[in-house]
């Protein structure tokens, strides 16, 4: 009987690639980039299973091309690259690696929060580019305090309430935005619900944590902008599309808000002549809020064991689309 075939859009863990390969024979992207969406097609052609990160793009044409496919095993949280009704319909389990990024995530969260308090990027930019010429002046590199202020959370699932728990120990008050309320965190952390627009006025720090969908496309934009205080701080740790980019490069060029810190930019990566890359007053991760040697191998390997459960027909650790197991 033939080994099933799988193939992986990334290099990953080596521990991955031999648990995988105990079952199946693996077809390897191994160069940096990820694999342009024809050859992505192309290559999955007759191959029982995937494993994808979220710069691929899973959608109809891929699902058309790959016939033979029994899963999709995504490494990360969002799932916005992959048509999860069209992998329903066709039967096709989209496994995925929900609450292990959440803690190394919100701490990514405060640490991007913090060095845009108090403007650790630009001033350190300051430093190397030889502009240091007084040892000190006070009112030199004047920040924004981030104890007893007021933080609004977008999107109180797993990683805003870890960001909520570590805002906690700053004595921060807490609001948050969600579709559901949250008794628990609201008790624990005596976060406050409220409506998004009155979150964003009321707010000196804004930190996204919703996922990425048609409703929150452009959920941040020049509407949004002009409610939050001229003194406020957005952070975004989780896609860049929802927050509009044209507007947030206005509104930081013309201080109507003070600051950005981006983990995740629209497009990823932003080019190189991208306006947003101009200004001092924002920070610009590049996507690396799980990007922690233990986070990393234990996402990879969830994703192994996903892999391969899809290929034999049973339950996923962490399954997106539980329905379409249904008739296995």
């Amino acid at each position: 009987m033939a080994r099933p075939t799988v193939f992986i859009t990334r290099k990953v863990h080596y521990e991955a690639l031999s648990l995988i390969s105990e079952e199946c024979d693996i077809d390897l992207w191994e160069q940096d980039k990820p694999p342009p969406h024809q050859l992505l097609c192309k290559r999955g052609n007759n191959v029982d299973g995937i494993m994808t990160n979220v710069m691929d793009r899973i959608d109809v044409g891929f699902l058309d091309a790959a016939a033979k496919l029994k899963v999709i095993s995504q490494i990360a949280v969002g799932l916005d690259n992959i048509d999860i009704v069209e992998a329903t319909r066709r039967k096709i389990p989209v496994g995925y690696t929900p609450g292990i990024v959440s803690e190394v995530t919100a701490d990514h969260t405060m640490g991007i929060l913090l060095a845009s308090a108090h403007r650790l990027a630009e001033s350190e930019r300051w430093v190397r580019n030889g502009q240091w010429k007084i040892a000190f002046h006070p009112l030199f590199w004047l920040g924004s305090e981030v104890h007893h202020s007021t933080l609004g959370i977008i999107g109180m699932g797993r990683i805003g309430s870890e960001v909520a728990k570590r805002a906690q120990a700053f004595d921060m008050k807490i609001l948050y935005n969600s579709p559901t309320r949250k008794p628990i965190v609201e008790s624990k952390f005596g976060a406050r619900y409220t409506s998004l627009d009155a979150l964003l006025k009321q707010s000196d720090f804004v930190s996204i944590h919703c996922p990425l969908s048609k409703n929150t496309r452009d959920l941040i934009g020049a509407r949004e902008f002009k409610l939050m205080k001229s003194t406020a701080i957005l952070i975004n740790t989780a896609r860049g599309p929802i927050v509009n980019s044209k507007q947030l490069y206005l509104a930081l060029k013309s201080h109507a808000i003070t600051y950005a810190a981006l983990d995740v930019t629209d497009p990823e990566p932003l080019n190189a002549d991208d306006p947003l890359l101009t200004l001092d007053n924002i920070l610009i991760t590049p996507h690396l809020g799980s990007a922690t040697e233990s986070t990393r191998k234990k996402m990879t390997m969830i994703a192994a064991h996903n892999l391969l459960r899809g290929i034999r027909g049973e339950s996923l650790i962490h399954c997106a689309n539980p329905e379409a197991l249904k008739t296995h």
